[in-house]
């Protein structure tokens, strides 16, 4: 099988994990070049995308396709350039040229309901968000609390004082990128309908119970309920995954995979995350069915472990009122884990206690068990992006069975970055900056890239004497150096090899 891929951006979680899987999957997997792609707010050129996507659709047997970069130039371009619809449209056109000149092709496509970020963010967000951000927001859930109680006196009351608050030119910008975002997301079904896409997933960023995502998404619901697409589409919370997702999807085709689900409290199905606008339980349910699987309590092809909070996702660690709670029990989990790995059982970890990073404790008690035999692993940003990542590593490790190299090296560039990086010596490299700005490091950038390298390497070395070497003589890590994907800690750029000794 050959897949082509178009990346909704180029960080690692977006571009380098689809490219690990399909290795580990044993299919080959091409994307444009880098340098081809966005680099943050700066948006990809599509005409050399649609160009690109012409020379090699003829090879190709799938194209896993973000719409954002490709009618829009990547996901931080969608949210900022104010590029016509019709411009959008005609973009969007390409995917039914292709499937024209090659009906053979299965076009698989995600695109990225535009979240209201939590944070005042001038640099993935429009310029003018670091000032309005707050406001924005009320905005945002005052539209959809007023709708909800159908535009009743107090919340029509309070939607105007939010709308005021804000000036007009900034809300007119703001409302109009996301009114040509939602429209494309409506263009798509509309491509699902005509049989031009296999698949379509429209997933929601960063969102909350209300909102104008919320509002979004019942809109679309909608016309997917009006076109009876549902056998074909998928709409939940997500995004940065999403290539991973669908690249396990178009592995497994109508096939589905069993996955059993191991949690630490009986509380943690109705746990709240912090990014989704739904309990845990379903949350996972949503991930697994976007990937291809079923939920089961026996005859697994894997066991899902999902290190959960018993009662919400944590800021800070740790949290014991609402993460750690008597009501669950995590040594017990962390040994049940611990038990399946050294039974040489497929086991893959997802940890979602708290958002951007693993859990200390968890992996202070999985100390002594052998994380070399995970089939996969993930706690990077949000739970769905942890979830969505972990299921479909499980869905490409099991496919391209006793590929134990790739396997390996996937396994190991997650808990390097998830766990080295994200949980500890982020945090330590920006208590050692001067001031730093949590949005653009500006001209720190040289002195946190420096600290990073120093800090992780020595870790990342360290973590393969002790967990991997013992095991795989047969193979040897190297390291290539750590760089940060854009002006800012939160992610980085850690390129390693696992290669034959």
């Amino acid at each position: 099988m050959h897949i082509l891929l178009l990346p909704c951006d180029s960080r690692p979680p977006t571009l380098d994990l689809p490219h690990q899987l399909a290795e580990a999957a044993g299919v080959s997997l091409l994307s444009p070049p880098k340098n081809l792609l966005n680099d943050c707010a700066r948006p990809a050129d599509t005409r050399t995308l649609h160009a690109w996507l012409l020379e090699h659709a003829p090879s190709a047997d799938v194209l896993v396709v973000s719409l954002e970069m490709l009618t829009l130039g990547g996901l931080v371009p969608a949210r900022r350039e104010s590029t016509p619809l019709t411009d959008v449209l005609e973009r969007l056109a390409t995917l039914r040229e292709l499937k024209a000149s090659h009906p053979s092709l299965r076009i698989l496509a995600h695109g990225i309901v535009v979240r209201v970020a939590h944070d005042d963010d001038p640099l993935e967000e429009k310029p003018y968000y670091g000032e309005w951000g707050a406001r924005l927001r009320a905005v945002s859930e005052w539209t959809d609390r007023n709708e909800r109680a159908n535009f009743s006196a107090e919340t029509s009351a309070r939607l105007q004082e939010a709308r005021n608050a804000v000036p007009t030119h900034v809300l007119t910008d703001w409302l109009a990128t996301r009114e040509r975002n939602h429209a494309m997301h409506e263009a798509a079904i509309d491509l699902l309908h005509e049989g031009v896409l296999e698949r379509l997933h429209l997933t929601l960023d960063d969102t909350t119970p209300y909102g104008l995502a919320a509002r979004d998404r019942r809109e679309l619901e909608a016309k997917l309920d009006a076109l009876d697409l549902w056998d074909k589409a998928e709409v939940y919370p997500g995004a940065d995954e999403v290539s991973s997702v669908l690249l396990a999807r178009a592995l497994l085709g109508e096939r589905r995979l069993k996955v059993k689900v191991v949690y630490p409290s009986p509380l943690s199905v109705a746990a709240t995350t912090l990014y989704e606008d739904r309990p845990l339980g379903p949350l996972v349910h949503d991930h697994l069915k976007a990937c291809g699987c079923e939920e089961v309590t026996s005859g697994e092809a894997f066991t899902l472990f999902v290190s959960a909070p018993a009662v919400r996702q944590g800021h800070a660690q740790p949290d014991f009122e609402s993460v750690d709670t008597p009501a669950r029990n995590l040594p017990a989990f962390a040994s049940k884990l611990r038990e399946a790995l050294s039974r040489g059982e497929k086991v893959v970890l997802a940890d979602v206690a708290y958002p951007n990073g693993a859990e200390r404790r968890l992996m202070t008690l999985l100390g002594s068990a052998p994380l070399a035999n995970l089939t996969g692993y993930a706690a990077w940003n949000t739970a769905g992006n942890t979830l969505g990542g972990a299921i479909a590593t499980g869905v490409c490790v099991l496919h391209g069975q006793g590929r134990e190299r790739a396997r390996v090296e996937a396994l190991f560039s997650r808990l390097v970055d998830d766990w080295l990086y994200q949980a500890d010596v982020r945090a330590e490299v920006w208590n050692v900056l001067p001031a730093p700005n949590i949005f653009d490091l500006g001209d720190q950038m040289p002195l946190a890239t420096t600290e990073v390298d120093a800090r992780l390497a020595v870790r990342a070395r360290e973590l393969w004497q002790t967990a991997f070497a013992p095991r795989f003589a047969n193979f040897a890590f190297e390291w290539h150096g750590a760089s940060l994907a854009w002006p800012r800690l939160f992610t980085g750029v850690f390129p390693l090899t696992v290669r034959d000794a």
